[in-house]
């Protein structure tokens, strides 16, 4: 049995550009945008953390009125 020889690989075909209507053009933005977007990002991940730390508090005061309930 010989070794199959392994397809060579040819000259690449030349690539497609994307689409131009699927993504927006590039635009430069200056340091104080991107700080800027960073702060509410931030922010933004702070309010969801917050409210889910709400949550949390809420459903421990009920586990501990329960305890309350169940100790007397």
């Amino acid at each position: 049995m010989t070794p199959e020889k392994k397809a060579e690989p040819g000259p690449k075909p030349p690539s497609q550009p994307a689409s131009s209507g699927t993504r927006k053009a590039w635009t430069p933005r200056s340091p104080i945008d991107v700080v800027l977007d960073q702060i509410r990002k931030q922010e933004k991940k702070v309010a969801e953390l917050q409210q889910e730390l709400d949550t949390e508090k809420a459903t421990l005061n009920k586990l501990l009125q329960a305890k309350k309930v169940l100790e007397s």
